[in-house]
C-alpha cells in the first residue's frame, strides 16, 4: 500500500466529550464531523451524534497499522488522496465503520416466505441479490433455503455483494464454528462439512452451497447500477436487510430507485425488521411481513 505520510502538525487538540483525556490519538469534535462527512459520502452511512466512542474505537485500531499519530493527519491524508493512489486505504477507513451483525436464518420468517416464492417461481432460471452479504451467513441462509424448496440442481445464481471487503472475503471462504447461531442440527448435518483433527470445531459450506453464490464487493452509493451494467442482469429477488436503516431519507430514496431498476416486474425486496419504506409507494408495494413488492 501507498505509503501514508502525515503533514499535520502534532499538536493535540481537545478530545471528543465522552473520550478519555489520555486517548491514545488526538480526536477533535471537528475530527469526528469530518468522520461523519466522509462515510456519508463514501458509504452513505449517516452516524449521528452519539457514535463518538465507536468511531475513537475503530478507526483507531487502523491508526496504529499506518504513521499517522492523529485523526487530522489520517483524515487530510484520505481526503488528498481520493483517487486510485488513496483507494486501498479508502477502502479500509469504509471497513472499519461498517456494522456486520449477523447470523445464520436471521428473521426466519422471511426464508419461510421466500421457500414459497421459490416454489411458485420452480422451473424459471432465478436470479437473487444479497446486497449485504456481511461475513456470509445470509447468502448461505438464501442458497440452503433453494436446495431445499427446489433441489441441488434448481437453476438459481446468488449474487452476494457488500461494502466491507474483509467480511466478504470471510464470506466467500465459507468456514465457521460449528455452534454458529441459527442453523438446527439437521441443516448442520445437510449443508456443511465438519472439520477433524487441527480443524475440530469448525464447519465449511459444501460445495453443492459455495457454486450457487458469486460473492462481489459493491458499494449501494455507486450511480446507475443498471445503465453501468454493474449487476447483471435483472433480479428476481433482493435482499438488502438491516441497511437502509443506516441511511438519512435522501439516501434511502436514491438506492430504492436503483433496487427498482435491478429488479424484473413483480420482483420482491426483502428488508428488515425495522424498516418502513411506505413512503416510496410508488416504487414498492408492501406484499408481507418487511417483504415488499416491485410496482
Amino acid at each position: 500500500m501507498t505509503e501514508l505520510v502525515s503533514t499535520v502538525s502534532s499538536a493535540r487538540p481537545a478530545p471528543v466529550a465522552g473520550l478519555a483525556v489520555d486517548q491514545e490519538f488526538a480526536f477533535s469534535a471537528a475530527d469526528f464531523d469530518r468522520v461523519r462527512e466522509l462515510i456519508y459520502q463514501r458509504a452513505g452511512i449517516s452516524l449521528h451524534a452519539g457514535k463518538q466512542a465507536m468511531v475513537y474505537s475503530r478507526l483507531s485500531r487502523r491508526l496504529r497499522e499506518t504513521p499517522h499519530r492523529s485523526f487530522a493527519a489520517y483524515l487530510q491524508w484520505l481526503q488528498a488522496n481520493n483517487g486510485a493512489s488513496g483507494e486501498a486505504e479508502w477502502q479500509e477507513f469504509v471497513n472499519c465503520l461498517t456494522t456486520n451483525l449477523t447470523s445464520f436464518f436471521r428473521e426466519d420468517h422471511h426464508f419461510q416466505a421466500l421457500a414459497d416464492d421459490l416454489k411458485a417461481r420452480a422451473g424459471h432460471n432465478l436470479r437473487i441479490w444479497c446486497s449485504a452479504a456481511s461475513t456470509g451467513e445470509e447468502p448461505y441462509s438464501i442458497a440452503m433455503t433453494v436446495i431445499e424448496a427446489l433441489g441441488n440442481s434448481a437453476p438459481v445464481r446468488i449474487v452476494a455483494s457488500d461494502i466491507d471487503t474483509k467480511v466478504l472475503a470471510t464470506a466467500q471462504r465459507g468456514v465457521y464454528d460449528v455452534d454458529s447461531r441459527g442453523l438446527s442440527p439437521e441443516r448442520l448435518q445437510r449443508h456443511f462439512l465438519r472439520g477433524k483433527g487441527g480443524n475440530a470445531g469448525f464447519m465449511r459450506v459444501k460445495p453443492e452451497l459455495a457454486k450457487m453464490i458469486e460473492f462481489r464487493p459493491f458499494n449501494l452509493m455507486s450511480r446507475s447500477w443498471a445503465s453501468g451494467g454493474q449487476l447483471g442482469e435483472a433480479f428476481d429477488l433482493i435482499f438488502c436487510r438491516n441497511v437502509m436503516i443506516y441511511f438519512d431519507n435522501p439516501t434511502q430514496r436514491q438506492v430504492l430507485q436503483q433496487m427498482h431498476a435491478v429488479l424484473k416486474p413483480q420482483g420482491l425486496l426483502y428488508v428488515g425488521h425495522s424498516e418502513n419504506f411506505t413512503d416510496a409507494r410508488d416504487l414498492f408495494q408492501l406484499r408481507g411481513k418487511t417483504i415488499y413488492q416491485r410496482v
